[in-house]
């Protein structure tokens, strides 16, 4: 411990004196006299004029040229008014038309023509390529759902033979089913291609569906069972037993009786090929074997395809029905089954 006089506190440090240091003053940067101009020059004015209108042209050029690929891409796809053919998506929409019905013409021929007939003449099946069913019931929307749920939804038979074909309850799926609408419903202007995968032989076939038909005046509608449709004809005709005697027809005043005999089974006649004299009234007594299968008999003028001259009823089931028929002048006829316009013969009257 030291000694410490009153009044003294711990010891004290001065400051060391440091030398003065002499500061340098740093250099100045000056920028040149042209940036602290006051306003615009004449010369830097005309040019930025001179930019600006060559932006606002360069502007306009672009604007125009698109408009222009506008309207140009506008009348490429829509077409030209006044020129027919002019439209891609018209030509585009009418080659994607011929190819579903291309598609649709394969998937008929593998799965409905053996009911329905090679070009909807019916069958097993009802006729499909009849104008009348096409223009008011066979609706795109009326065929999908048959192709969907099956022959019941037609005539509310349970136990009809054609089945579901929409994907999973059938084999075809929903694509499928666009394309053999597409068929059925093509129209007569349409021409198509179809190739027979044997020969190889490409053949060129147009659609059923005339667009220019309308229903005659006072026509009747289409039944919504196709088989309501088989009760009524333009001839006469008396059932009778299969097998048993029938009446002798009008022998006009000279006693002729002819009587012809007529079968059809599994959609076609016993013969393509009847003679009866001239003038001289007759009977075809006419057998149905089909049971289930509408048939009847109807004679055209010339051919099976000609004029009418007369029909007889058309009936179901196995059936025998005697047919009077008037007295035909001599000439060549066709005899063909209404119902089943492939089921044809020739009728000779001499």
């Amino acid at each position: 411990m030291t000694d410490q006089q009153p009044g003294q506190g711990p010891e004290q440090r001065l400051p060391v004196p440091r030398e003065p240091v002499e500061v340098t003053p740093a250099e100045r940067f000056t920028a040149p006299p042209q940036a602290h101009t006051v306003g615009l020059s004449a010369e830097r004015a005309a040019k930025i004029i001179r930019q600006s209108g060559s932006s606002r042209w360069v502007a306009f050029l672009v604007v125009s040229l698109i408009v222009i690929f506008t309207i140009g891409y506008f009348f490429y796809e829509l077409g030209v008014p006044g020129i027919e053919g002019s439209s891609r998506l018209e030509k585009e929409t009418a080659a994607q038309q011929v190819t579903d019905v291309e598609r649709g013409s394969a998937l008929y021929t593998a799965n409905c023509s053996r009911c329905h007939g090679d070009t909807g003449q019916g069958g097993i099946g009802p006729v499909l390529n009849d104008q009348a069913k096409l223009l008011t019931h066979l609706t795109p929307q009326y065929l999908a759902t048959v192709l969907t749920v099956g022959g019941r939804y037609v005539c509310g038979d349970p136990e009809s033979l054609m089945l579901a074909w929409l994907e999973p309850k059938g084999p075809l799926n929903y694509r499928q089913v666009e394309e053999l609408i597409a068929f059925i419903r093509a129209p007569t202007t349409l021409t198509y291609s179809v190739e027979d995968h044997e020969t190889g032989e490409v053949t060129e076939h147009t659609g059923w569906r005339d667009e220019s038909y309308t229903m005659p005046a006072g026509a009747a509608p289409v039944p919504a069972c196709w088989k309501d449709a088989f009760g009524g004809g333009g001839g006469t005709a008396t059932p009778a037993p299969s097998g048993a005697p029938t009446a002798a027809p009008s022998d006009g005043g000279n006693g002729a009786v002819v009587q012809l005999t007529l079968t059809a089974s599994g959609i076609a006649y016993d013969t393509d090929s009847l003679e009866v004299p001239a003038n001289t009234p007759f009977q075809i007594v006419f057998t149905n074997n089909d049971a289930g299968i509408p048939h009847n008999v109807a004679i055209h003028e010339g051919s099976p395809t000609g004029p009418l001259v007369w029909s007889g009823d058309i009936f179901n089931g196995v059936e025998t029905r005697t047919y009077d028929v008037p007295a035909l002048p001599a000439g060549t006829y066709g005899f063909v089954c209404t119902v089943h316009p492939n089921m044809t013969g020739t009728l000779t009257a001499k």
